[in-house]
């Protein structure tokens, strides 16, 4: 299976616009940086090309974790990546995966599935690894449902994107 690079390069740029959104403050952002305890002017004259630089590179490593666990032949593919001939579209298994991905390979490809997989990924994945980091932090409920929601909506929208168009 071909790895869509375009799809996922399309899919890292939602945490940046969800961010925009999310983070503004009249939508989460005063609460966030309460939350986080943190003021404006803490916030002031950070490298913002740096943060968002580094904050596309981060998402799309996310995308790409994300395609695995939105689009499911790439579990078939794994299952058979180490059988000689796989890659030939000529071998035994060449031609079995070839056959098995006409006939099924578009299944549960469409954006809702993604944005199912998405959504079971950021309450499955993000939750916890935002909780617990939380907890060492001493941050709060609030802390948690603000980050973890902002994760949750970018991984929906990221694995509807990739389900879809990859």
């Amino acid at each position: 299976m071909n790895i869509n690079f375009a799809i996922l390069a399309l899919a890292a740029i939602v945490p940046l616009l969800i961010g925009f959104i999310w983070y503004h403050p009249k939508v989460m952002g005063s609460a966030w940086m309460t939350a986080s305890n943190l003021t404006e002017e803490q916030l002031k004259g950070a490298n913002m090309l740096k943060i968002f630089s580094i904050t596309y590179l981060l998402s799309f490593l996310a995308a790409m974790s994300i395609q695995f666990m939105v689009i499911h032949q790439y579990s078939v593919y794994s299952v058979l990546a180490n059988e000689p001939g796989i890659n030939d579209p000529t071998s035994p298994i060449g031609m079995y995966f070839a056959d098995f991905m006409q006939k099924y390979g578009s299944n549960f490809r469409t954006f809702k599935h993604g944005l199912l997989h998405g959504t079971l990924t950021g309450v499955f994945l993000v939750i916890p690894i935002i909780g617990i980091t939380a907890m060492f932090e001493r941050k709060g409920f609030k802390y948690i449902a603000i980050n973890a929601g902002y994760w949750i909506i970018s991984f929906m929208l990221m694995g509807g994107i990739i389900c879809a168009f990859a």
